[in-house]
């Protein structure tokens, strides 16, 4: 088992990862816990879960910041429209075939992840799963799709060590762990987006609280559209 705080604090609700990759929570919930499905005619189905989480000590399922990451490339895979049992296929596949634990939150998804898919593709006549590669310039890489999610990852070791959360359209915010508490804060200014959040729930002003925090009003109006698309903000 890996000492990381990476992986074994628990830091995210699953509503807040939700918000903050842009999936609906019972979604995310059903990624992170697993399920079982009853049928009156045949045998109940049973997935254990893709992406990395924990209960804490109140009993809540929560993620740590390596079970954010992997919930973005899930997001990534969700968004090619393949069915959920093809999207769990090449999950498995990246996580098993890479012989590497935490595969979704590695280095090696972003290095050897389309060979392994593609290869995995061929050799078994998967033609949906050999939909998610391309080639470009010679080389297999991921289609646009997923590769815009993924970019927004970075690897410092054998994992990802900061992310830029793909809910908004402009890189935006950002989360590293140890960092604010591996919250999301401002690419810009830094500044932390649940304290900018609690200033315009308060009922200030959007470019007041923006001007305070020294980042740019279009940014904090953005991160508030995408990730709280209920607040009406002032």
């Amino acid at each position: 088992m890996i000492n990381d705080t990476r992986f074994d604090v628990p830091i995210y609700t699953v509503a807040e990862a939700a918000r903050y990759v842009g999936m609906h929570p019972s979604t995310l919930s059903t990624w992170a816990k697993g399920y079982e499905r009853r049928f009156p005619d045949r045998r109940p189905v049973q997935m254990g879960p893709v992406i990395d989480s924990m209960i804490d000590d109140y009993g809540r399922t929560m993620l740590p910041f390596v079970g954010l990451v992997e919930a973005a490339v899930v997001q990534a895979f969700r968004r090619t429209e393949l069915p959920l049992q093809r999207i769990r296929a090449a999950l498995a596949v990246l996580e098993h075939q890479g012989e590497l634990e935490y595969a979704l939150a590695s280095q090696a998804l972003m290095t050897d992840g389309a060979d392994v898919l593609y290869d995995y593709a061929r050799s078994t006549g998967d033609g949906q799963l050999g939909l998610l590669t391309v080639v470009k310039s010679g080389q297999r890489v991921y289609t646009d799709l997923i590769a815009d999610y993924l970019e927004r990852i970075t690897f410092g070791d054998d994992w990802a060590t900061e992310m830029i959360l793909p809910t908004t359209e402009h890189k935006i915010l950002r989360v590293r762990p140890n960092v604010s508490s591996s919250r999301p804060v401002f690419v810009r200014s830094g500044a932390p987006l649940d304290a900018v959040r609690d200033r315009v729930l308060a009922g200030e002003p959007v470019a007041s609280v923006a001007e305070d925090f020294d980042t740019p009003t279009e940014d904090v109006q953005e991160a508030l559209d995408a990730i709280w698309p209920s607040l009406q903000a002032a």
